[in-house]
């Protein structure tokens, strides 16, 4: 039963319609739980510490809890969505915590988790648990540097760079 509490993400994905987006969602709420109840735990980009530490912890029982459910439902069912929450965890490492942010990140995250492009499909070949989790932590890894590209757009500071290296 603990196994699949934590592979359905907190039993969303036994939603009916989009379990990973259901996830994603649930991984949104957890992020800004943690924002608004308990900052000193997650504040957003400076509370990187932290978050590897969920990320971390929540990879090693996505892992287990995966293969221990694969036994019952298959190689990568749709119900196990511990790696989307894994997933979107990683877009929003160093980015400073905003409602725009967050959006951003789960946009990202669900495209590349989706589309699985540059290798990420090739993640799933890892057996057990490690390939369940495995595609979606590289497409956490792909979002976060497409989220970290745009906040140094937004920011101009890409704008900045470019400019001094072409008048350099």
């Amino acid at each position: 039963m603990f196994w699949k509490f934590i592979a359905t993400g907190f039993g969303s994905g036994y939603s009916p319609i989009a379990p990973g987006t259901a996830g994603a969602l649930v991984a949104c709420a957890v992020l800004w739980v943690f924002h608004e109840y308990w900052p000193q735990f997650y504040g957003g980009a400076e509370s990187w510490p932290e978050l590897l530490l969920l990320i971390g912890g929540f990879f090693f029982l996505g892992v287990k809890s995966a293969g221990e459910v694969e036994k019952e439902w298959g190689h990568d069912a749709s119900k196990i969505v511990v790696d989307e929450m894994v997933g979107l965890w990683m877009a929003m490492l160093f980015v400073p915590f905003s409602l725009l942010n967050l959006g951003t990140a789960f946009v990202l995250f669900r495209i590349f988790d989706i589309w699985k492009p540059l290798g990420i499909r090739n993640m799933e070949k890892f057996n057990g648990g490690w390939g369940v989790m495995m595609d979606d932590v590289l497409a956490g890894g792909y979002s976060l540097v497409v989220m970290h590209l745009w906040l140094m757009l937004k920011d101009g500071v890409l704008v900045q760079r470019f400019i001094g290296v072409a008048a350099g």
